[in-house]
């Protein structure tokens, strides 16, 4: 294993960090679901002792009881492992926000919390932070509780550069891998304010965990996308961490053996920055992503449609293709719909810069991805 510093915290972290968010579940019933204790742990101490000494969790992961099963898996290890969790809220309620912590530090066994993050920070709750939240974190770090305040990002690069400005944060866990370079400027920018950067999602959400001629054999030695895909990660010096959501022993041993030897030579480095940057631009010729297509007044996702058709027809990425796509508004927060939804009404194509024929496009989409 190698190890990096987490930007001026002081902290010598694994490159590899365990994402305790997709732990092996047990109970067919979600509602009832809990972590399966004995593949999960024996997982994790896998991890510890292959040298990974970073673990993330969070209040709401494996159904409220990732936190539980990660404080069950640090017993006897404790000294040795950096933790990390999150608080999500953002509320008027001072008290709310101190259940949250003072329940994870009961579910994770211990007096106290290495990485503390504002859970989930964009535009409104960052405003959230400076308004009110911030101060009960700062007291928090004040009476010994946690001792790092720090957060997870899901905003753009400008959003991401006032945060590493504000000086509040002492490391950033944001979304970077092959197909999602947007925040890259903004990751080299952190890590020249000493603030650490923790990758998450380096095989995309798992889109980049399936098979794709396209990706593999790219390199010599790597035959698989996922190894290639977390070797990318690793391979920017501004990285401290990439976070890999295991949830499978195989998973584990893989990725230890990825993260013992993650040195690119400067030929592979080009060839894939040459390969990526390839894909991107045939990428962009059939949809940008710009959005300006949007709003639909019946709901299609176009531009994210779009992105998962590029994913499949420029990356080679097929099954996470077909899989996103049948899953477009499956969850409350989800309100887009699939290609089916389209009525044809027009309004789409006269706002598209590129002049694609997105009617069009949306049929060839919807017979290439749905499920029949």
């Amino acid at each position: 294993m190698e190890y990096r510093q987490l930007g001026k915290t002081g902290l010598t972290v694994s490159q590899l960090g365990f994402g305790a968010m997709r732990l092996p579940m047990v109970n067919e019933d979600p509602d009832d679901a809990t972590v399966d204790r004995d593949k999960a742990i024996a997982m994790i101490h896998r991890a510890f002792e292959g040298g990974v000494n970073y673990i993330d969790t969070a209040v709401g992961y494996c159904n409220k009881d990732s936190q539980r099963a990660v404080g069950e898996a640090l017993a006897g290890w404790r000294d040795s492992i950096v933790v990390s969790t999150k608080n999500p809220y953002y509320g008027e309620s001072e008290a709310d926000w101190w259940t949250n912590l003072t329940d994870s530090l009961d579910r994770l066994g211990v007096d106290c919390i290495d990485i503390y993050n504002h859970h989930g920070i964009n535009g409104d709750r960052w405003t959230a932070v400076n308004d009110r939240v911030g101060a009960w974190m700062r007291k928090a770090k004040d009476q010994g509780l946690i001792r790092h305040i720090c957060c997870s990002f899901h905003g753009d690069d400008a959003l991401l550069r006032d945060l590493v400005d504000s000086g509040y944060v002492a490391s950033i866990t944001l979304q970077y891998n092959m197909l999602d370079r947007k925040l890259e400027a903004g990751i080299a920018y952190a890590a020249s304010k000493g603030v650490g950067v923790v990758v998450m999602g380096p095989v995309a959400g798992g889109r980049l965990g399936v098979r794709s001629e396209v990706l593999e054999k790219l390199l010599p030695g790597v035959d698989r996308v996922p190894q290639l895909a977390l070797r990318f990660v690793l391979s920017n010096p501004n990285v401290s961490i990439a976070l890999s959501g295991m949830s499978t022993l195989e998973q584990v041993e893989e990725n230890l053996q990825v993260a013992s030897d993650t040195s690119f030579s400067a030929d592979d480095a080009v060839a894939i920055e040459a390969h990526v940057t390839r894909l991107r631009k045939m990428a962009d010729l059939y949809c940008t992503g710009c959005n300006y297509c949007l709003p639909c007044p019946q709901s299609v996702a176009i531009s994210r449609i779009f992105e998962m058709y590029n994913h499949g027809t420029v990356f080679g990425l097929w099954d996470a293709a077909r899989s996103a796509y049948n899953h477009i508004g499956s969850t409350p927060w989800d309100k887009g719909r699939n290609a089916s939804a389209c009525i044809e009404c027009g309004q789409c194509e006269p706002r598209c810069p590129q002049n694609i024929p997105i009617r069009k496009q949306l049929k060839e989409v919807h017979q290439a991805l749905a499920e029949e």
